[in-house]
This record gives C-alpha cells, structure tokens and sequence, in this order.
C-alpha cells in the first residue's frame, strides 16, 4: 500500500499546500510587494478556489477519457506551471491568473487518486489509503513554514522552490504510480452523471457549508494574527507549522470512522473545527497555537471523510463522488474566501472569524447519509 500512499501523498501536498494554500502563508509579504489591498487579496484566493471547482467539475470527464493516471501527471504539470507564474508575478492581474493555473491541479488530483486507489488497494486498505494521501496537503503546509523562516523577505524565490518540489515529485508519481486498470465505459459515467447530484445531496450540501466556514481560516488567518496580535514572523510561521503537523493526525482518519461510525465522527469533527476558527479571535499566544492545532487536525480529517463518504455512496466510480465533494467544497471556499475579504475589510477579523465559524453550525443538521 505504501509504494502506491506516498507519491501519491507527495501529489497532493503540491497540488494543495505548495501551489493552492501557501498563499494564505505568504500573502502579508505579496500584498507588500504588489500593493494588494485585503478585497484583491480575497480575490486571489478565491481565484485558485474557482480554478480547483472548474478542475473539479471536468474531472470525471476527463478520468473518463484519459484515464486516471494521465489526469494525475496533468494536475502536477499545471501546479509547476502556477507556482512558476506565481514567482514571476508584478502585477495583481498576473497574479490573478497564475493562481488560476496553480488552482487546477488540486482539483484534478484527488478525483484521480481516489480513483486510482479503488483501482490498486483492497477494501481493507481504501479507507485508510485515501485518508493518507488526503494527508499530504499537511505534509506540504509543513513544508512551507520552514521555507518562510529561510526566505522570510523573499517569496519569489520560495516559489520557484516550491516548483522545483514539484517537477521531483510530478517525476516520482510518473515512474510508481501504475497505469490504468479496467476503466469503465463513458455510458456507465454519464449513467451516473444522472442520479449522482440527488444520489450525494447531504454530502454536497456538507461539503459547501463546511467549505465556506473554513475558507477564512485558511486564507487570512496568518494575516489576522500578524496585524491584528502583533505575532512575529517566526510566530506566525510556527503557527502555520502547528496547523500542518496536527493535520498529518488526518491520515488516521480511515480507522477513527471504522470504529466511531461516519455520522459520528462527522459531527465531532465539525463540532471541533467550528471551535478552532472561534478561538482564533482570543488574542491569546497558547489559544491561537491550539486553534491552529485543532483546525489543522480537524480540517484534514473532514476532508478524509468526505472521500470515504464520497467512495461508500458511489463504489464503481468513486472519482465522481469525490469529484462532487470537492467540487462544492471548492465553491464553498470561493464564495467564503472573496465575502470574508469584504467583511474583513469592511469591518474586522474578529467579527469575521466570528462570522464564519457560526455559518458553519447550519452543516450539523445536514444528515451524514451514505446510501
């Protein structure tokens, strides 16, 4: 199972953290450098959001026609792409559509990975297979802290260092990763394609709740901590660093749902999540390290859930399940990433996080049906 876990682990953290999530990490320095206000910055991040929903939504399709293993090597070449324009950036539109490029390999990834571990683990493994890799978007935030510590003035660079992981980690999945086995008809797809929005609506109606709350968390929590609590750049980064290591925790996510139950473990979760993004506004050195401990862990295992969710409610073609999750979750982060950009600057990050973190309390009474 390993030799299959780990590239694919590598995959996502580029896909995820280095090319998507790291903006959050480095926006104070780029917002400095392009003169961003806090609404173009919102911009920006949801761009990358829209990109992976538009990813998303293709994924199927694409699976589908190309297969699984082809989808997976085109979402490692659009993240060293975007990473590159993301280094090369001067001006806020050329931003905007590096991070359009950049946004489109997370979206294409984890359908084609869910899909591949269908195809190449046994259903003892599944479970616990796909919340492994869905952990490699905390091995890559963990990456990006010490990378922050070493070139704290100079993001351009950390960038092009990023798309140098990634041209190694795109070579090693071209190389382990098998090549499609038994793919099924674009008939039995578009079958599928038929029921799968009425068959998944408690679990896309989750996904985009869950998607909106988190999204603020992600994109301006190391600003919020930076110009609100006065945090240093080595306290903000060991923050970032806390939220990646307590997301590798995500990975054991397979085995908490077999022994909770998925309902169970869905609104503990959440429960949790929603805590972590309250803490926040608590102008606390301990409380802010433990928000980002309990966010991290939290966030990484819905995530996880929402694949083994997605795999249980479409067996055969789990890719369009996954595909569904994500794709709301996606949409959630979009809608969530630009609003809390206004309101932010509108009003403050306190009543924002606080906002955002109430928002997500309507997902409690969304039903964790799997059939």
């Amino acid at each position: 199972m390993w030799k299959i876990v780990f590239p694919a682990l590598g995959m996502i953290a580029v896909t995820y953290a280095l090319a998507r999530l790291s903006f959050g990490l480095f926006l104070p320095n780029i917002s400095d450098s392009l003169g961003l206000s806090e609404s173009e910055g919102g911009i920006v991040g949801s761009t990358a959001y829209v990109s992976y929903s538009l990813a998303l939504l293709i994924s199927s399709f694409l699976i589908e026609r190309a297969g699984q293993y082809k989808v997976n090597l085109i979402a490692g070449m659009t993240a060293v792409l975007g990473l590159l324009g993301i280094a090369a950036s001067q001006s806020f539109l050329h931003l905007v559509i590096s991070m359009l490029v950049a946004g489109l390999g997370s979206g294409l990834a984890s359908p084609a990975l869910s899909q591949m571990a269908q195809h190449t683990l046994s259903n003892k493994e599944l479970d616990q297979g796909n919340t492994w890799i869905n952990s490699g978007t905390s091995v890559g935030v963990i990456l990006t802290g010490p990378v922050v510590l070493l070139f704290t003035e100079h993001w351009r660079l950390s960038y092009y260092f990023f798309a140098f992981i990634a041209v190694i980690v795109w070579i090693w999945n071209y190389l382990v990763i098998p090549s499609d086995q038994d793919r099924k008809s674009s008939a039995h797809s578009h079958t599928k394609w038929l029921s799968a929005i009425n068959k998944a609506k408690f679990l896309i109606a989750a996904s985009l709740v869950i998607g909106i709350s988190s999204s603020i968390y992600w994109t301006f929590s190391r600003s919020f901590i930076t110009s609100e609590y006065g945090f240093t750049t080595n306290e903000s980064v060991f923050f970032w660093i806390i939220l990646g290591i307590a997301g590798i925790l995500g990975g054991f996510a397979g085995g908490f749902i077999q022994r909770l139950g998925l309902a169970r473990s869905y609104r503990l979760l959440l429960v949790v999540m929603l805590i972590s993004i309250l803490l926040l506004t608590v102008p606390n050195q301990v409380t802010v390290y433990i928000s980002a401990g309990l966010f991290g862990s939290t966030y990484i295992f819905l995530t996880g859930l929402f694949i083994v969710w997605a795999t249980r409610i479409f067996s055969i073609l789990p890719a369009l399940g996954v595909s569904l999750s994500f794709l709301a979750l996606g949409i959630g982060q979009s809608l969530g990433s630009l609003i809390a950009g206004s309101t932010i600057e509108m009003i403050s990050y306190s009543f924002s996080f606080t906002l955002f973190a109430g928002l997500g309390i309507i997902a409690l009474f969304i039903p964790a049906q799997q059939k």
